[in-house]
């Protein structure tokens, strides 16, 4: 038999209750701590504590680990993705400050009527992508012109339901430029294989 002071019984208790509070209720299979000083617990309650502080030191290191691959993959993820959007904004010719680092005011200019993000100059991009892209081809223009419906159903989606007045305005002009060069090329806004 093993002499354990309450103190250390309570202490290991206490450390395993704590890393084990969110695993699968290791700890309440925990045997009542021996409540004075001096008694003494039987080798299997010693086995019994170390097989715990075993499990639960696992748990937590399962469970630590766990955080930190999720964070480097999010970490990635979001690398990945802002160096994406950097790519973007230099595509678009955008080369003004960082768009984190933007205040409130610089912000609204940028989407203001005249600015890069305005609807203007954004349904202006997104129709002459489809434009140039298609060069002239009926078939290729009615493709872009579907995707760029998909593309606006995919981001009200991931958005939660209807997209701000900006985004609709936005649409809505891109289709306008769209569906005018269509026209200007002689080809019928309305797929008439449809």
């Amino acid at each position: 038999m093993v002499l354990i002071k309450l103190w250390i019984c309570n202490y290991v208790k206490g450390l395993t209750m704590e890393i084990s509070s969110n695993t699968a209720n290791v700890i309440s299979s925990i045997k009542t701590v021996k409540i004075n000083f001096t008694q003494k617990i039987t080798q299997d309650e010693a086995k019994d504590l170390r097989e715990q502080i075993s499990v639960n030191a696992n748990a937590m290191m399962f469970k630590s680990t766990s955080v930190q691959t999720n964070i480097i993959d999010a970490q990635d993820l979001f690398t990945k993705n802002y160096e994406d959007f950097k790519k973007f904004l230099k595509d678009i010719s955008y080369d003004g400050k960082p768009i984190a680092d933007l205040s409130k005011e610089e912000a609204s200019e940028l989407i203001s009527e005249d600015g890069i993000f305005g609807i203007k100059q954004t349904s202006q991009r997104i129709a002459d992508f489809v434009i140039n892209r298609a060069d002239g081809n009926e078939d290729r223009l009615r493709a872009g012109r579907e995707g760029m419906l998909q593309g606006f159903k995919m981001a009200e989606e991931m958005w939660g339901g209807e997209l701000p007045d900006i985004s609709q305005k936005t649409m809505a002009r891109s289709l306008e430029i769209l569906d005018k060069a269509m026209s200007e090329l002689g080809f019928s806004i309305i797929n008439e294989e449809a």
